[in-house]
């Protein structure tokens, strides 16, 4: 994690927490198109997340559905995610699945 993100414990799960406005821009705006329905600009996001690395709470397959953060700089899908749970919860990733925060409002 960057040094100047406060990391909080979620007492739900055990996924560190972030604060939407910790975010970086592109994360808020893909939140938002979540929220909204799309319109989505890679073809990918919406795709189930099988949660493989086990690092989100356990949950029956299509609970979760991930969705492309797009890095400034880069011409393809780059690391970034945020994972949506069907239950309404996000989870942010910079690490391309190897940790997740969830977003806290």
């Amino acid at each position: 994690p960057r040094p100047h993100v406060l990391l909080l414990h979620d007492s739900a799960d055990a996924a560190p927490v972030v604060r939407l406005a910790d975010l970086p821009a592109e994360a808020v705006a893909t939140l938002d198109r979540i929220r909204h329905g799309g319109p989505f600009p890679y073809a990918r996001d919406g795709a189930v997340f099988f949660n493989r690395e086990k690092l989100l709470p356990e949950a029956p397959r299509g609970t979760y559905h991930e969705y492309t953060v797009p890095t400034p700089g880069l011409t393809n899908r780059g690391a970034r995610r945020i994972v949506a749970s069907a239950a309404g919860a996000f989870y942010y990733t910079d690490d391309h699945y190897r940790s997740f925060r969830k977003i806290r409002p």
